[in-house]
């Protein structure tokens, strides 16, 4: 019998339960410092002296990515909005440019700040940061992936006087394998707190013994005290639910000696908790507030959830107590024709298309995400693996992280595990992905000390690494991977599905998991996954097409019957098109198939493009066949066509304008799918699904007639009035029934009017270069997408899209205060 980890522990204590329900307003000590940055795209001398005149830099708002900018003209250079044939890291990297950058924050604190601790947190930049205030040097940190603070309190002007903050950010050389982006491109926080605080990262909430009928809470705070004296310090623990109500409370004493600091353990336990689930993401708060002689010297908050997990061979992944099967996405850090701007909406709203189409676990490949988008996973119920390392000791690129491991491994996963651990949302932690010494001595010897350390940060979740074949190492087997796997508490395989059930047999106590896999064999790996219980989840690549690894997944034709090897296609290809959903957030062929695997949708249909002939298509490892939801193939009439036809029923009938065109069984046996060869003329093309005879589910599509209109539409009638606020607006060219017409290419013009700003327009072409920051795009197959800032000013935002002779389209969206 295989082991069972179960990631819980006692605990006692004296518990308050709270009757009333009264509302409390929670203090602020942390305010979002993202607002009126100087910058300037280029190295300058003195960039960090507070003296330096940056009047002439632009202003602007965070998060920013300045690799998505558009290119200044350079002449003998291609060049097409932020691409460049001179791009470093070519087609790896999306044909960006990096290169260096300064970033400045001007600011005044008031008088009420004057004895106040003043930190400054950035929850990522990439990369190779170097901070300054008024001239003084912080720090420099290499990863562009983790969180990090410095204490400004020492450095600072006396209040009411200026304050200069300089950062200057080092995006230079081959550093990454794929689109990485430049820049402060997630949250900054300046943090105010009188001189006893409950530190960065200090809280860390655990919810052993876990019932129906009670919760125990387990709140271990790390206390500072940067005051000249000893303190004694009155602490009190609130718990709030999610509609705010104060339900629980605890109280205790600390004794925390001048300049030192102590941990504080603290026991409560809920009545009648609701418990976080994938369908259920119920979120409680923890307010701690530390106090001497009755004043509130600090009041910190945290969110969490109740929820327990444990994994086994034999049970396979629990929630609650309950097997979850995880139908997983890997998932880049990028949001798209935003770029790695990690806006909170756009992290929000990538979570929500994941789960809206299906998802319920998202590993983050291959570095630690925003806050935001942990926070977003919290709030939407998607399980998470949490992953720091791309590389360790060996390069993948020359400038990587390989660079700084030895000195910063330790730091960067502490900062990982450190903010993350509190995520009812992360379930696993992962410490690298296909690393190049994962089964030598010296790649032994680091995964060890990394899992020790992940062990002491946080008993409560296991670890994991993401292992592949020796590809880089001819001859090597499989089965030599044996020594990096024992170490694992949870396995993660990528592309290995073939080796699971082998595997278990000589190992039966591994718990795996598919870390990655690939479209074409999503029905082989879910398979797997439904079968044996030691195989607990799925793991695509990709979830979502991203920019770099550019036209990983593509097709070619040509005249050679036998399959080859499909490297990187060249420019103007910049985005992965390897994603089950594309770049602006709408469903590919693919995912239309995986519906059918997963039991969302009892049957699609699609319809493969013409292939010319006398040549062959081939298909890249982790790409898919061109075949589209479209019955638009003028110039074909008559030329038989493929329909593939997935569907869960015993049967599926296809038909033509009426007629029946031919019936087919399908099965597990025939991986759920029916193919057809279908003459093409235009009308509706239906598939039928029937079970026992009885028809179950129908899909159709429909030829559509030229492009007549425009319709636009806003993801939301209202957004907040706040500069990390997004509001979508959704382009789809219709003809005059309104149907979409998905072979329509057409230039569009957008006109704004408002309180907004034009952050990003786009579509999901992998091949169409063009600037993100113009108010005018193509659309590709029908469709197209417009990003409007939002203003702290409210109002209103006003967008009209125009293309000649088209009926155009409007919409408004409102900005509340």
């Amino acid at each position: 019998m295989g082991k069972t980890l179960f990631f819980a522990f006692c605990i006692s204590g004296i518990v308050f339960q709270y009757s009333c329900t009264s509302k409390k307003t929670i203090q602020i000590r942390e305010t979002e410092f993202n607002s009126n940055w100087k910058f300037i795209r280029q190295d300058i001398e003195h960039g960090e002296s507070a003296e330096l005149d940056d009047s002439n830099w632009r202003i602007v708002d965070l998060p920013h990515d300045y690799s998505i900018e558009d290119l200044p003209k350079k002449e003998g250079v291609n060049q097409i909005g932020p691409f460049s044939e001179e791009s470093v890291g070519g087609p790896s990297t999306g044909h960006v440019v990096g290169g260096t950058a300064w970033y400045r924050k001007h600011f005044i604190l008031d008088q009420n700040d004057a004895e106040k601790v003043v930190k400054i947190l950035f929850d990522g930049i990439y990369m190779n940061a170097d901070v300054w205030i008024n001239g003084h040097h912080l720090g420099i940190h290499p990863y562009g992936y983790t969180a990090f603070a410095y204490d400004l309190t020492p450095f600072l002007q006396p209040t009411g006087n200026e304050n200069v903050l300089a950062v200057q950010v080092k995006n230079e050389g081959k550093n990454s394998r794929w689109y990485s982006g430049s820049g402060i491109y997630r949250n900054v926080t300046l943090i105010k707190t009188n001189p006893v605080y409950v530190d960065l990262w200090g809280v860390f909430i655990t919810t052993p013994n876990i019932s129906k009928e009670t919760a125990s809470i387990k709140l271990e705070t790390t206390i500072k005290n940067s005051s000249p004296k000893e303190k004694l310090i009155d602490v009190k623990v609130d718990i709030l639910n999610a509609a705010g109500e104060y339900i629980a409370t605890s109280e205790s004493q600390a004794q925390i000696a001048s300049m030192q600091q102590e941990k504080l353990n603290m026991d409560l336990e809920l009545l009648n908790p609701n418990l976080w689930s994938v369908e259920h993401p119920d979120l409680y708060t923890a307010e701690i507030q530390l106090l001497e002689n009755g004043e509130v010297l600090d009041k910190s908050t945290q969110t969490f959830g109740i929820r327990s997990i444990s994994f086994s061979p034999v049970k396979g992944f629990l929630l609650n107590e309950e097997e979850v099967l995880m139908k997983g996405a890997c998932m880049h850090h990028d949001n798209g024709i935003l770029g790695s701007a990690a806006f909170e909406r756009a992290e929000y709203r990538r979570v929500q298309t994941m789960k809206n189409n299906g998802y319920n676990a998202i590993r983050t490949a291959h570095n630690p995400p925003s806050q935001a988008f942990l926070d977003a996973c919290d709030a939407l119920g998607m399980l998470v693996i949490d992953e720091s390392f791309d590389q360790w000791q060996r390069p993948k690129n020359p400038m990587d992280y390989n660079l700084y491991f030895d000195q910063w491994w330790e730091k960067d996963l502490e900062a990982m595990l450190l903010r993350d651990r509190n995520h009812p949302s992360v379930i696993i932690w992962s410490f690298g992905n296909e690393i190049n010494e994962r089964a030598d001595t010296s790649g032994l010897i680091i995964a060890k000390k990394m899992i020790d350390k992940i062990h002491q940060l946080d008993p409560t979740r296991p670890a994991t690494q993401a292992i592949c074949k020796f590809w880089e190492f001819p001859g090597r087997e499989w089965a030599d991977t044996a020594p990096a796997f024992e170490l694992l508490d949870v396995h993660g395989y990528n592309y290995e599905w073939r080796n699971y059930e082998s595997d278990h047999v000589l190992y039966p106590e591994r718990i795996m998991i598919g870390t990655e896999s690939i479209a074409t064999e999503a029905f082989e790996n879910w398979h797997m996954v439904e079968k044996n219980s030691y195989v607990i989840g799925d793991f695509i690549w990709t979830g979502m097409d991203y920019f770099g690894e550019s036209g990983i997944g593509h097709t070619i034709y040509n005249d050679n019957t036998k399959n080859e090897w499909l490297g990187l296609p060249s420019w103007p290809w910049y985005n992965g098109n390897c994603g089950d959903i594309d770049i602006i957030g709408n469903k590919k062929p693919q995912s239309y198939f995986r519906d059918v695997v997963w039991g969302e949708s009892e049957i699609e249909l699609s319809v493969h493009e013409p292939v010319p002939d006398g040549l062959y298509e081939h298909i890249s490892q982790w790409g898919w066949p061109s075949e589209f939801q479209s019955w638009n193939w003028e110039g074909n009439e008559g030329k038989p066509l493929q329909v593939s036809v997935y569907s869960s029923c015993d049967e599926v009938r296809l038909e033509l304008n009426g007629q029946v065109i031919d019936k087919q069984q399908v099965s597990a046996e025939t991986k759920l799918t029916a193919r057809f060869q279908v003459p093409y003329q235009p009308g509706e093309l239906t598939a039928i699904g029937l079970k026992s005879g009885k028809e179950i589910a129908r899909k159709s599509i429909r030829t559509a007639g030229k492009p007549f209109q425009i319709k636009l539409t806003a993801e939301r009638d209202t957004i907040t009035a706040s500069k990390n606020d997004l509001a979508y607006f959704n382009v789809e060219i219709l003809d005059e029934n309104g149907i979409l017409v998905p072979n329509a290419e057409v230039d569009i013009q957008f006109e704004i009017e408002g309180n907004g700003k034009l952050q990003a327009v786009g579509n999901a072409n992998p091949t169409d270069m063009h600037s993100f920051q113009q108010p005018t795009v193509k659309s590709f197959q029908g469709r197209c997408q417009l990003i409007i800032r939002s203003s702290e000013a409210g109002g209103h935002i006003g967008v009209k899209a125009n293309v000649q002779g088209l009926k155009s389209g409007e919409c408004i969206v409102q900005i509340i205060n």
